[in-house]
């Protein structure tokens, strides 16, 4: 994929993608970064590398090796978070892929559980081949890859089907950019199912919300669909869809774009109100977790949206950390519109419900914010060190919660 546009400078005392991987000899091929001042006034940002990083998703090659090289010498933490996942069951070579020609979330017939679990399955089975180099789960993953890439036509169903769309591409696309260049893996096949089955509902979705008022959804519908479209432009190496995900998280309408995810910044406190924050703690840390996997993504192909907006993202996750750590947090008045004639409604406090649920996705942070940029997130680490060593789908829950995020932040971010 050729691109015309020039490259952008990183900004001024922030460190570039670039400059991290050179200094760590690692991928020196990667774009120097930062939010443009026309992407923070709202003028149309070009996002797209030149040229597509591959293994280029959630996980580069500086961080499969890493965990290559520090499993195999049976260091911590990277070992307890490769033990995680070996006793995981989803990660059994011998794991058998169950593909439909369907899949239905919401309403009648649903059967979109058999899809998750081939997903993490896939996964799992990449990483045990990324990580140990063992055949037999490269030949597991490719086969599920393959069953579903040869099968699904459809996903389905009622307005969730924009959940399974968004959760579940983003997931696929991992699976499959692990597998990259594996013999008998057809990718081709399994990039036209990404570009027929699932981009379009995340196209859809982020340009009509079904039907609804654009505030109606939670930030996490967007971000799912946002990740999804990501995950498959990199997979495709379509710099069109990977700039259609970040100019959305920067000046996006709906929720999951960062302002609207994050609207109120605490600067005296270094932090910042997530936009789901008096709903309920279980979709704020589920939130967390996606727009954590967008900026791993992001970041892997030389874009840093982890400081955008002066580390607006940086300041929710503090938030939210600290408020499921049992400690108080401020909060402002939240007032959106819902349904299709957007009636008013108000969250006037933060919400206890589920406060204190545990979910695989804060290792991810840690080790971006303290480890890679040197800067102090005390709540976030807090809460890393709560849930490590990290699992992942299987290991928090058998329904559908249990299996938004992927996991493994401690095997594959350690550092």
């Amino acid at each position: 994929m050729s691109r015309t546009s020039p490259h952008r400078p990183a900004s001024q005392g922030e460190p570039s993608r670039r400059g991290l991987l050179k200094a760590a000899g690692g991928l020196t091929a990667a774009l120097a970064v930062g939010a443009s001042a026309a992407a923070l006034t709202g003028a149309p940002a070009e996002a797209a590398p030149a040229t597509f990083t591959h293994p280029g998703m959630l996980h580069a090659y500086g961080e499969l090796n890493r965990a290559k090289v520090r499993v195999a010498a049976g260091d911590d933490p990277w070992l307890s978070g490769w033990n995680r996942l070996t006793a995981n069951s989803h990660s059994a070579s011998t794991w058998q892929p169950n593909p439909q020609a369907t899949i239905i979330r919401g309403g009648t017939g649903e059967n979109y559980g058999i899809l998750y679990n081939d997903i993490h399955a896939a996964y799992q089975n990449a990483l045990r081949w990324k990580v140990a180099g063992t055949t037999a789960n490269g030949d597991a993953a490719v086969r599920i890859l393959n069953a579903w890439s040869g099968t699904l036509t459809t996903v389905t169903g009622n307005a969730d089907r924009y959940l399974a769309a968004g959760i579940y591409g983003y997931q696929f696309a991992n699976a499959a950019e692990l597998m990259r260049g594996y013999g008998g893996f057809d990718l081709d096949r399994f990039k036209t199912m990404m570009l027929n089955v699932f981009y379009p509902l995340n196209n859809r979705f982020l340009n009509e919300h079904n039907d609804a008022c654009i505030t109606n959804y939670w930030a996490n519908w967007d971000l799912c669909n946002m990740n999804s479209i990501l995950a498959i432009g990199i997979l495709c190496d379509d710099g069109a869809k990977y700039d259609q995900a970040v100019n959305y998280f920067k000046n996006g309408a709906g929720n999951g774009a960062i302002r609207k995810a994050v609207p109120f910044v605490y600067d005296s406190e270094g932090l910042a109100q997530w936009q789901e924050s008096g709903r309920d703690q279980g979709h704020s840390v589920m939130g967390i977790g996606l727009m954590g996997a967008f900026c791993e993504m992001a970041w892997s192909q030389g874009e840093d949206l982890y400081g955008y907006d002066s580390n607006r993202f940086m300041k929710a996750a503090q938030y939210v950390a600290k408020y499921n750590l049992g400690q108080d947090v401020p909060f402002t008045t939240y007032t959106w519109g819902t349904g299709q004639n957007c009636a008013q409604q108000s969250h006037t406090a933060v919400s206890a419900a589920s406060r204190g649920q545990l979910r695989p996705v804060w290792d991810i942070l840690h080790y971006h914010y303290a480890r890679r940029r040197g800067l102090s997130v005390p709540y976030i680490t807090a809460m890393a060190e709560k849930v490590r060593p990290e699992g992942g789908g299987g290991d928090y829950g058998s329904t559908s919660g249990g299996y938004d995020q992927l996991g493994f932040g401690t095997l594959m971010y350690a550092k």
